[in-house]
């Protein structure tokens, strides 16, 4: 019979926690929370994204309206995605003449954890109505092998 130790728990519940942690701040910026109920720090974040992927490829979807897809600059290295460009802001309007400024201007740059490791060689991307689609091939490591099961 195994004794209940709740020192052991309380130190597997802490292991537990500070996983979290890492992966919500990302082991590049300790202590940095990307959360959107946090205020002043989910605003930030630019341009917004969505990450998806399926046995083929890993797929990006980046809210940028407003931006010159011009200005946009994409890399993939070492398992991230950094996607980076400017935002024009209206020049006819002063800092002082603003009553509230909700909308961001300036240069952004965003990184990316991707979930598989991709061919950078063969990443495509496209921009069209304010929305940049990235597509990103999986290595062929990071596909899915079917094994053959023999039967005896």
């Amino acid at each position: 019979m195994q004794r209940w130790d709740p020192f052991t728990m309380m130190e597997a519940m802490h292991r537990e926690i500070d996983r979290a942690y890492r992966e919500r701040a990302g082991d590049r910026a300790p202590g940095r929370w990307h959360t959107a109920f946090l205020p002043g720090l989910g605003a930030r974040q630019y341009p917004l994204v969505n990450l998806s992927d399926d046995a083929q490829n890993v797929y990006v979807e980046a809210l940028a309206p407003g931006v010159d897809p011009k200005s946009l600059d994409l890399s993939v290295a070492q398992g991230t995605l950094t996607i980076s460009g400017e935002k024009p802001g209206l020049a006819q309007v002063t800092a002082e003449a603003y009553h509230r400024n909700e909308r961001a201007a300036g240069r952004f740059t965003r990184t990316i954890d991707l979930p598989a490791d991709v061919d950078a060689a063969r990443v495509s991307a496209e921009y069209r109505n304010g929305l940049l689609v990235i597509a990103l091939p999986k290595s062929e490591e990071a596909k899915p092998r079917q094994i053959p099961i023999s039967v005896m």
